[in-house]
């Protein structure tokens, strides 16, 4: 069936042919990703395109003004499984928004704004913060930041690169 849309064979890293649309890197189902602003060096974030908003983990929020504006103060483990914690953080809210996971349960969450570099990229994004300890992943990375930027390959992982060589020993 013609679609009008002409799509180049590739080869993919084991010598498959792939159709693969041109322009964008493609990304796995899982990468791993630094938040510099926040001084974490390496978190792992599953790639979520059924999440319009991406959910950071965080926990001790405290909220707070400064200079009239609404910021937050956290914590977070940046590596699943453990409980190796970064330092206090404090950045701007930019707002509040009712967040509805998939079961259905809405949650009022803080949105922040930061940068994300996966692999050689880096851009800013926004962030709802939750507490995901007893979910498998520290991040979820949603259709609003990967929009327009990457492919996603949801039968592949870590395309983008692979864990740093001790990402417990740069936390905190």
């Amino acid at each position: 069936m013609g679609w009008g849309i002409e799509v180049p064979k590739l080869r993919d890293g084991q010598g498959d042919f792939v159709g693969v649309p041109t322009g964008l890197p493609t990304v796995g189902w899982r990468e791993w990703l630094a938040l510099p602003d926040l001084g974490v060096p390496a978190i792992k974030a599953k790639i979520d395109t059924g999440a319009r908003t991406s959910a950071l983990h965080a926990f001790n929020l405290t909220y707070l003004e400064r200079d009239g504006r609404p910021w937050v103060r956290f914590r977070l483990h940046p590596l699943q499984r453990s409980v190796v914690a970064t330092g206090a953080i404090a950045v701007p809210v930019l707002e509040f928004r009712t967040i509805r996971s998939s079961t259905g349960h809405e949650q009022r969450r803080p949105a922040i704004r930061t940068t994300i570099q996966l692999g050689a990229f880096c851009w800013r994004a926004e962030f709802t913060l939750t507490n995901r300890d007893a979910m498998g992943f520290r991040m979820l990375l949603g259709r609003q930041a990967l929009r327009d930027r990457f492919w996603v390959d949801p039968g592949r992982s870590y395309l983008q690169g692979k864990a740093p060589r001790s990402p417990l020993d740069s936390v905190g």
